[in-house]
Parts: structure tokens; sequence; C-alpha cells
């Protein structure tokens, strides 16, 4: 049952106090949230106030964006116009990942991302050495309760609501939209038709998390 959120805590090292509490040799911490929440920047924030605190490749990030199908898959699927909605995602893959990583194998485990600039997977992006305490992965879908996405939750020790308001969200998207080259008119439909639904799609899933946090502010 999701708990509220904790107002004093929800400082960057108040939550990495509570991220380096969570069980284990090696900790899988999942951040949540609809498009443009902050994820990104919180998962990043943690992982390098944890390598400032315990030493260089003490955490790692793991974005599920890395798994997003390719142009080619999409294309093939028919999903183009539906990029970032959840069948847009290796699921299954996404929670083998994460399946290895709970193994705490003593050689580096490389992991991929999503390239904004080719719109396009990247592989080995991201690295998960032998001695990492603490793995901070996001994405939009870590609380759907989907096949894949519950295999995927299972994996992980504690799983947080990333929170943000939708006016603040969808400003953030447009700019980022817009950033990446698309017309006014495509990024407005781009918001209604697809990063809305998938928003909402989230928010629904909200209550299989364990705790809702805010982002550290995003210009």
């Amino acid at each position: 049952m999701q708990q509220p959120a904790h107002p004093a805590s929800d400082t960057l090292d108040g939550l990495l106090t509570d991220a380096l509490r969570l069980p284990g040799p090696r900790a899988l911490l999942g951040l949540a949230g609809p498009p443009g929440a902050g994820k990104s920047v919180l998962a990043r924030a943690l992982v390098a106030a944890a390598c400032e605190r315990l030493g260089d490749g003490a955490a790692a990030y793991v974005p599920l964006d890395g798994f997003h199908l390719s142009n080619t898959q999409l294309d093939r699927l028919g999903l183009t116009d539906r990029k970032g909605s959840p069948p847009s995602f290796d699921a299954h893959g996404y929670a083998a990942l994460l399946d290895r990583i709970t193994g705490t194998p003593a050689h580096d485990i490389y992991t991929p991302d999503y390239d904004r600039t080719l719109h396009e997977p990247v592989a080995a992006r991201h690295t998960v050495r032998p001695h990492c305490r603490l793995v901070v992965t996001e994405g939009n879908y870590l609380a759907l309760d989907a096949p894949g996405w519950r295999d995927a939750r299972a994996r992980l020790h504690a799983l947080w609501y990333v929170e943000a308001p939708d006016e603040l969200r969808e400003d953030r998207l447009r700019r980022r939209h817009l950033g990446n080259g698309s017309s006014p008119e495509r990024t407005a439909a781009r918001i209604a038709g697809n990063d809305h639904p998938n928003g909402e799609a989230v928010k629904a899933a909200r209550t299989r998390c364990d705790r809702t946090v805010q982002a550290p502010p995003l210009p």
C-alpha cells in the first residue's frame, strides 16, 4: 500500500540515507512517475550523491528508457505514433536485466540508455560495477500491473513515486519536444495523444508504489 509523502525527509541527503537503508548487499531502488515528473533528475542526483559518499562505482543508474523498442520495431508493430507507451518497451528484457543485477556477479554489467539525439536506444552506456551498493532505476511504468512489468516490480527492494504538478510536467514535455526538433503543432498533438494518456496510466498505478517523493527542482 502506498505511503504518504515524507516532506521532512524529501531532501536529497534524506532520500539517499533512506535508499542506503534498503536491504541486501545490492539494493535496487525504482522511481516511477508520469512523463516529465523529474525521475531521471532525481535518479542521477541520488547516484552521484551515493558515489560521493561511498566512493566511485558504489551506485549505478539504470534507466528504463534503454529498453525502448527501436524505430524499426515500432514501425513493424504499428507503434510509431505511440512511442513511449507501455507496449513500445521491452518490459521482459528490462525485468531480465534487473534479475541479472540482483545476482551481484563478479564482473561489470553494461546497461542501455535512450539517446535523444539519435531518437534510438543505445547499448552499454551505463555500468553496474561488482562492488555497486545501490542501483537506481527509473521509468514511467515500473508500477504497472501487467505482464513483464510485474516481474520487474518484484525485483525492486523499493519503488518510489515521483510526483509533480501536471502543468509543470506538460511545460517540461513541451520544451523537451520542441528542443528535439518537433514543430509546435506536432508537440501539442504528441502531448495530447500520447504523453497525457501515458501519464494517466502511470498515475493509476501509483498505489503499487511504496512512497511518494518530490524530485529536485528543474530549470
